[in-house]
C-alpha cells in the first residue's frame, strides 16, 4: 500500500561549527545568455539552479528505459503536445533570475506550440517530473524546494533503485507538505488527469537482476 513520507527536512548547522564554505559564484540567467552567445556555456551539459551550474549526468540505460516509458504513458492520456521534456520551465519569480530547471517531463496545460517566445510559466505546469537515479538526493531537496515554491501542484520522482515513485503535492513555500511513495503493483491517479491511473510497474519494464552494478 502506498506509504506516507515526511517532508525533507533541512538541519542546520549550529553557529558554533567549525564548518567553513567556501565562497561560491552566484550565477544568473542574464549571465548565461552571456556565456551563451560568446559559445562558454553548454546548455546539454549545464542546468542553473539557485544559482549554480549543476553539471547533468550522463543518462544510463536504466534511466533512459524508465523515461521512454513514463513519457509513452502520458503521451496516451495527455497529448504529446502537451508534454514538455527535457526542456526548460520557469518557476517562482523570485527564483527565476537564478533558477531554470529542466524536469525530465513537464505535463504542460497548453499545447508545446503555444510557448514559442518563452518558457511555460510555472502556472501552466500541471506536473513536473524527475527520473532519478544517482541524483535522488537532489531531486528530493532542492528540486522539489523549486517546484512547490513555484506553485506546481504535483511533482513526481522515480526512484529507479527503489523501484518506487514518490508523489509530491500540496505546495507551500518550504516544500511540499504531502509525499506519498507508491510501489510496484499500486496506481497513482495525476491530480490534472483523475479519470486516468497510473500502474507505477510501467516505469519498470525489466526486472531489478537484470540492471548491471554501477548501472543506477
Amino acid at each position: 500500500m502506498p506509504v506516507e513520507l515526511a517532508p525533507a527536512i533541512e538541519l542546520t548547522v549550529p553557529p558554533s561549527s567549525p564548518i567553513i564554505y567556501p565562497p561560491r559564484k552566484r550565477w544568473t540567467r542574464a549571465e548565461r545568455e552571456i556565456i551563451e552567445a560568446a559559445g562558454l556555456w553548454d546548455r546539454d551539459r549545464l542546468e542553473l539552479i539557485e544559482g549554480e551550474l549543476i553539471v547533468k549526468i550522463s543518462k544510463k540505460r536504466p534511466h533512459m528505459i524508465v523515461f521512454m516509458s513514463v513519457l509513452e504513458w502520458l503521451a496516451g492520456v495527455f497529448g504529446m503536445k502537451h508534454l514538455n521534456p527535457e526542456a526548460p520551465i520557469d518557476v517562482a519569480p523570485e527564483d527565476n533570475p537564478t533558477s531554470e530547471p529542466e524536469p525530465d517531463i513537464a505535463v504542460l496545460a497548453k499545447a508545446g506550440p503555444e510557448y514559442m517566445g518563452s518558457n511555460p510559466p510555472a502556472s501552466d505546469i500541471r506536473l513536473a517530473i524527475e527520473v532519478s537515479d544517482s541524483t535522488l538526493a537532489f531531486d528530493l531537496g532542492p528540486k522539489a524546494c523549486l517546484y512547490a515554491r513555484a506553485g506546481i501542484p504535483e511533482y513526481w520522482v522515480f526512484d529507479i533503485g527503489g523501484r518506487r515513485l514518490i508523489v509530491h503535492r500540496h505546495p507551500q513555500a518550504g516544500g511540499y507538505s504531502v509525499l506519498t511513495a507508491y510501489a510496484e503493483g499500486e496506481s497513482v491517479t495525476p491530480l490534472a488527469l483523475p479519470e486516468s491511473s497510473f500502474p507505477v510497474a510501467v516505469a519498470f519494464p525489466f526486472p531489478a537482476d537484470r540492471v548491471p552494478a554501477g548501472e543506477l
